[in-house]
């Protein structure tokens, strides 16, 4: 399966941390999607690893599409230069705007905010309201814990074991975007009992 269409939304920090690794790899992450030719959906936020990303894809003629709420247009932390800014009302809005525009979700490390989008993502493919792959780059074991945490909830039985291979992840920023592209689509199976 091919990314369709070719847009890819990353969900990351709107800071950039203590390790200049993190800023690093998502710079890399925005070079390697322009390469693909794929376009970035995100948080159209300046700053931290959302600025890194898209200043990175746009350097090397990628697109860069930012979805915002008006609130963060006011304070002025919107990303300038940006191939298209989409100006909404709401944080909810923003990210269903974010899931209509991408193929893909990728999240790079960050904070509240990107666990929060990272977990709504999928639990919109578990439930059957997009059927597009969701993955995270895992670098320097930043999801560690995520990871220890979806096979508890398989173990405990919150989780079908089919359900938890559907959560992506590698620390290479190449190899999961080939895992993203070789997902089939997600199946709705919130609402199938059968365990």
């Amino acid at each position: 399966m091919t990314i369709d269409p070719q847009r890819v939304g990353i969900f990351c920090g709107s800071h950039p941390g203590q390790d200049p690794s993190f800023v690093e790899i998502a710079q890399e992450m925005g070079r390697e999607l322009a390469a693909r030719k794929y376009s970035l959906v995100f948080g159209g936020g300046g700053t931290g690893l959302m600025g890194a990303c898209a200043d990175a894809i746009l350097e090397n003629q990628g697109a860069a599409i930012g979805v915002i709420p008006t609130s963060m247009v006011d304070a002025q932390l919107e990303h300038q230069g940006l191939t298209q800014l989409l100006v909404v009302d709401t944080m909810h809005e923003r990210k269903a705007l974010m899931v209509e525009l991408s193929g893909a979700f990728i999240a790079l490390p960050g904070g509240i905010g990107t666990f929060e989008e990272l977990l709504e993502a999928g639990t919109w493919a578990q439930l059957g309201i997009h059927n597009k792959p969701v993955g995270f780059l895992n670098h320097k074991g930043y999801y560690d814990g995520l990871l220890q945490l979806l096979d508890r909830a398989v173990t405990e039985g919150y989780l079908r074991s089919d359900q938890r291979k559907n959560w992506l992840c590698s620390d290479s920023i190449p190899e999961l975007l080939n895992l993203l592209e070789a997902q089939p689509p997600t199946k709705a199976s919130a609402f199938n009992l059968k365990w």
